[in-house]
């Protein structure tokens, strides 16, 4: 579509104004069209400056989620990417779709969601236009293990991408946080199917949602305390594209890779939890303090209650709240 190329072009061009001649000439368009697609852009939420006898320039401020932006920045092109401006929640519809037959591979991407979902029946907040919401479709041929390596992946990919693109330094809470400062800024809800019957997974679905500023209201009561974003003030351009396609790439790359080595030193690294007192938590369980002592190859946390035995954790959650700044 004319759009597609004159965004394309804004986007190759992002450090200076491009003429609508210019323009007209490299995509043998009419100065018209042209125009017509610079206001179709506008209209869905690109910033896109405009200066006289100089052109147009795409604004370091324009953040739009599109598959097209998504597209320009992944490296894995066995991911497709699905954008949403607002979805009930990305793992939800995912599933659907995984029940139905999509192939591994398939990604949704939004912007908002209206019933975000997280852990042990949790609702996770997602509001428009603060954070970038994504689930991604993986059908390994391995056992329901694997789920738990999945999440890990996942945290180390979050980390990493939100490290690059940042500057700032991530730690993991376990299994599936992601805090910069003591404040959570990631949350990750892996979801899988299983064959009852050979006991390996049919699909997994990797759901990751990342505060990437903070919103224009308080975050709600429950959560002012914990939550926190990647860029509480300047952003760079593009940044959600770019964010969400460095998390799906580094995933898939972890993925592919097959060898736990490089995600278990990475995320073992970043561990909030070692060494720390921790109240562990299960649904319907009083919490039960703790010292974690180590982190085993396969994500369990080995742990000393107050009474001096050694147990291993392989579910539920861990709390530091009462040892974090709020």
């Amino acid at each position: 579509m004319t759009k597609e190329l004159v965004l394309e072009q804004l986007w190759q061009n992002a450090d200076r104004y491009v003429s609508g001649a210019e323009l007209a000439r490299r995509l043998q368009l009419s100065r018209s069209a042209v125009w017509k697609a610079i206001e179709q852009l506008r209209v869905e939420g690109y910033q896109i400056e405009s200066v006289t006898n100089r052109g147009y320039r795409l604004s370091s401020r324009s953040d739009v989620l599109s598959v097209e932006g998504l597209r320009r920045c992944l490296r894995h092109r066995d991911i497709e990417p699905r954008v949403y401006k607002s979805i009930s929640s990305t793992n939800t519809v995912l599933k659907d779709l995984a029940n139905q037959g999509a192939a591994e591979g398939l990604a949704l991407i939004a912007g908002e969601q209206t019933a975000g979902r997280g852990r042990m029946g949790r609702s996770f907040y997602s509001p428009a236009d603060t954070g970038v919401y994504m689930s991604l479709l993986l059908r390994p041929e391995r056992s329901a293990a694997e789920a738990t390596r999945l999440t890990a992946c996942a945290a180390v990919a979050a980390a990493q991408a939100i490290e690059a693109l940042s500057g700032r330094e991530t730690q993991i809470k376990w299994v599936n946080d992601i805090l910069i400062d003591g404040r959570k800024v990631c949350g990750i809800l892996s979801e899988a199917s299983i064959d009852c019957e050979s006991g390996q997974m049919r699909y997994v679905i990797v759901g990751i949602g990342i505060n990437t500023r903070l919103p224009a209201a308080d975050f709600p009561e429950e959560l002012r305390d914990t939550a926190g974003a990647v860029f509480p003030q300047a952003r760079p351009p593009e940044l959600r594209c770019r964010l969400a396609a460095a998390v799906l790439d580094g995933l898939m790359d972890l993925y592919e890779q097959g060898d736990d080595e490089t995600c278990f030193v990475e995320y073992k690294k970043r561990s909030l939890v070692l060494g720390q007192p921790v109240l562990l938590l299960s649904p319907g369980k009083d919490a039960v303090p703790a010292t974690v002592l180590d982190l085993e190859r396969d994500y369990a946390l080995r742990v000393r209650y107050e009474d001096g035995s050694i147990h291993r954790i392989n579910a539920g959650e861990v709390s530091l709240r009462q040892y974090l700044h709020t």
